[in-house]
């Protein structure tokens, strides 16, 4: 083979596994973003966990301790 075909081939199938790897990192972040949770997120007081619940609730019970907590503000 010619090496002008050779180096060719080589450029083609270095630009086509960047295009793949461009595409799949699209992809990829289109997928996590779209699982995006609107839950408000608290912390106990006593016991440390860490836990969600609704977006509408400004209260919740810890699923661990049962003490009522108040949302994290970040």
């Amino acid at each position: 083979m010619e090496p002008l075909a050779l180096i060719t081939l080589w450029m083609a199938g270095a630009l086509a596994t960047l295009a793949a790897l461009s595409i799949q990192g699209e992809l990829r972040r289109r997928r996590i973003g779209a699982d995006v949770s609107q839950d408000s997120v608290f912390r106990c007081n006593r016991c440390a966990a860490v836990y969600t619940d609704d977006a509408t609730v400004e209260r919740s019970r810890c699923p661990q301790c049962g003490r009522t907590n108040e949302t994290v503000r970040f």
